[in-house]
């Protein structure tokens, strides 16, 4: 029976291109978890955009002399096209400055507020004594008093995952010029996060299937909930939809408030962009549903408090009780998959700090699919990872060009030699058992670990195949029996066996190697689209809904790009498919190339390695 499965994927900020760091987080793991689900026969709805609001995209909007919205368009566009080559198969990734969005962030707004678990409240905020600007809370920079880490943010420290304020901070500083912050009266709408503190820990105490690291970091928050403010002195952002409020240039909402409610926001783009309007209540309605959602481990609390938060107070669920808004009852995310960080040379990857390689230069020189396997099998799953251009080389060299690329290869020649198509096989023999039992238990297996997101195991499970499909030509020796005429069933037997199992191989590394994927289905004779890929769509602001009501939206009618695709068709399938005999094969063309081994001593020119 199909499942309805929502995998919600983190917004990457449109403050530049995103680098391999950041979609190690977000981008592939979500991608494979969904290309999974739709191969097993499940409803996928793949949703995200680009997170366009808040201060950082103010102050380099200023650095480089234009207006923040430009600066969004420009890198919202570059943003589109690096995910796009990276083959993440989105059902809509789209962006937090639509009228659509500001819509039903206004709608969550005003039903926490009417169900009284948005308050205003007058707190300190911080400003510069330079310029006499507001300082948000993550500008503001000093030792955390709760663990004593120094490089805590006024909202939170990264260390223990105190939620902070930036008064709270032991020698505060900002993080533009290095001042000494100073703090003055202010007033914003706070989330009553311990009214909901009693729903949220029930909530939270039933989430056994989540990796532990997540569940433990995110009952530890708990402990510490107090009210957090949910709106900024800040004239980039969503307007606050009240009365006395809402026509203010200097409050806007807070970039986080708006940028998660962007999941539920999407789905409704998504459904509207495909003519069902209504659509996107399956996801988030039903009961029977289930939602995923991806990210790195900076953005735990924001999807495992923050967010279900929100969502439980939008019903509400909490101590101050309340009505469900116009959306109804809304899903709270079945599990947080958070992934930790992907270094280099031990640092964390910082455009600022120069340690950084550009998804967009590597797509370039090495293709997406080598990135793809090596954040899948080497990434930073479970602990932070050190990305080294050495051990990048050697999985691309060895992994993917001598044994995937190569088994692929000698399977197809031989076959295409000899026979000219899949040959027709005689009686099996128990090695021809063996190896096909091998590969079909494969998909149980792998299927197994990627529905619990462990990727690393799942890839490694499909290369455990390979690795006994070449031991099994090895052993033998096609090519001897090729050379004899008496042996000529035997030969149809092990080659028609060869091609099964990569045809098994094939499904299992699709998820990882969606583009190499595709090429190998051809290669087998296969025709039509195995593996969909996302396309870039130009389309047009004006799916703002009669309901919810919008105050101050975006004007209508401006274009942006937009991924989407037709997942729905693709051939590929979590099981196997037995390949037919007398399908006409062609000499194939090599999958991988083998990189130059030197790269792993020096590093590409755009990325050489610091010695």
């Amino acid at each position: 029976m199909s499942t309805r499965v929502l995998t919600a994927v983190a917004w990457p900020y449109t403050n530049g291109p995103r680098h391999i760091g950041h979609v190690s987080g977000f981008g592939v793991p979500s991608d494979v978890f969904a290309r999974y689900q739709r191969m097993a026969g499940n409803d996928v709805l793949m949703i995200s955009g680009t997170d366009e609001h808040g201060t950082p995209i103010l102050v380099q909007a200023e650095q480089e002399g234009t207006t923040p919205q430009e600066l969004a368009d420009r890198y919202n566009r570059v943003i589109v096209d690096d995910l796009a080559g990276l083959g993440l198969s989105y059902d809509l990734f789209t962006r937090t400055t639509t009228r659509n969005h500001y819509a039903v962030v206004q709608e969550l707004f005003r039903t926490l507020h009417k169900n009284g678990y948005l308050v205003p409240k007058t707190t300190t905020g911080a400003i510069s004594p330079s310029t006499g600007r507001t300082l948000p809370d993550r500008y503001v920079e000093g030792t955390c008093p709760i663990c004593g880490y120094d490089g805590a943010r006024g909202d939170q420290c990264d260390n223990c995952g105190n939620q902070l304020d930036p008064i709270d901070l032991i020698n505060p500083r900002s993080k533009l010029n290095g001042e000494t912050p100073k703090f003055i009266e202010t007033e914003h709408f706070f989330l009553d996060l311990p009214s909901l503190a009693g729903a949220l820990e029930i909530w939270l105490k039933g989430r056994t299937e989540w990796r532990p690291n997540v569940l433990r970091f995110s009952l530890n928050l708990i402990e510490n909930l107090r009210p957090r403010a949910m709106s900024r002195d800040i004239d980039w952002g969503v307007p606050i939809p009240l009365e006395g409020w809402q026509d203010r240039p200097d409050k806007k909402l807070y970039v986080w408030f708006d940028a998660v409610i962007g999941y539920l926001s999407a789905s409704i783009e998504w459904a509207v962009r495909t003519g069902n309007p209504d659509a996107w209540r399956q996801w988030w309605t039903d009961p029977e549903a289930v939602s995923y959602y991806f990210m790195g481990k900076d953005n735990i609390t924001f999807h495992s408090q923050i967010w279900p938060s929100e969502l439980l107070g939008y019903r509400g669920a909490g101590d101050r009780g309340g009505q469900p808004g116009m959306f109804g009852e809304l899903n709270l995310p079945t599990e947080v998959v958070s992934s930790e960080f992907l270094t280099m040379s031990g640092s964390k990857f910082s455009t600022s700090r120069g340690t950084v390689i550009y998804v967009r230069d590597f797509l370039r020189d090495f293709g997406p699919d080598a990135l793809r396997y090596f954040i899948s099998v080497a990434g930073p799953e479970s602990q932070d990872t050190d990305f080294t251009w050495d051990e990048f080389i050697r999985r691309t060299n060895f992994e993917l060009a001598n044994e995937w690329g190569n088994l692929v290869n000698r399977s197809v020649s031989m076959a295409q030699k000899n026979f000219g198509e899949i040959p027709r096989p005689a009686t099996l023999t128990d090695a021809d058992v063996e190896l096909l039992r091998t590969a079909e238990a494969a998909f149980e297996t792998a299927g197994a670990h990627l529905r619990r997101s462990r990727f690393r195991a799942a890839a490694t499970e499909g290369m455990r195949v390979v690795t006994a499909a070449n031991r099994y030509i090895s052993a033998l020796e096609p090519w001897k029996l090729a050379k004899d005429p008496d042996q000529r069933d035997r030969l149809a037997t092990v080659l028609h066996t060869s091609l099964q199992v990569v045809s098994d191989a094939n499904a299992l590394l699709t998820p990882f190697l969606p583009h190499a994927s595709q090429q190998v289905h051809e290669q087998l004779g296969g025709t039509g689209v195995w593996a969909a890929q996302p396309e870039v769509h130009e389309v047009e602001d004006n799916t703002a809904r009669t309901a919810p009501v919008g105050a101050n939206l975006p004007e209508e009618g401006r274009g942006y790009p937009v991924l989407m695709g037709d997942y729905a068709n693709e051939k590929a399938r979590w099981e196997r498919t037995s390949i037919t005999p007398g399908t006409p094969l062609s000499k194939p063309k090599p999958l991988f190339a083998k990189l130059d081994p030197e790269i792993g001593e020096t590093g590409p020119e755009w990325a050489p390695i610091k010695k």
